[in-house]
């Protein structure tokens, strides 16, 4: 089983720079105009273009201003400062102060279309350090 990871976005040039300079992922395949995949995670990512207003899950219909969702991407990095600046620099937007935690740090997101994600920094045992393996 794969897991792939789909993200709409409303303009695909803009995406794709955005999430090759942020994160160091490389374009494998594009899809005519629609879409393409990028490699450089343990999961391929395809940016998918879907205008703003067009219908998506459940008759919603999509808007691209930063909003809530319950399912966001978690990269982790080894270094969470150069990560972040990188990001930033590509047009990430900050949402509050990194914090540290026993685990480690964690700076929240989002991307320019208003796609939530985090970089993780694991420190010591990483998540080990609240919950052993069982």
């Amino acid at each position: 089983m794969d897991l792939l990871v789909n993200i709409d976005v409303p303009d695909l040039m803009a995406a794709e720079a955005f999430y090759t300079t942020a994160f160091g992922l490389k374009v494998t395949r594009r899809f005519g105009d629609g879409g393409v995949e990028l490699c450089g995670l343990p999961a391929r990512l395809y940016l998918l273009i879907k205008p703003e207003g067009s219908v998506g899950a459940g008759d919603d219909l999509r808007r691209y201003a930063r909003h809530w969702t319950p399912v966001h991407l978690d990269l982790v990095v080894d270094d969470l400062d150069v990560a972040l600046a990188r990001a930033l620099d590509a047009g990430a937007r900050l949402e509050g102060e990194p914090k540290t935690h026993v685990w480690g740090r964690i700076a929240a997101l989002s991307d320019p279309f208003g796609n939530g994600l985090c970089l993780l920094q694991f420190l010591g045992r990483g998540y080990e350090e609240i919950a052993p393996t069982l």
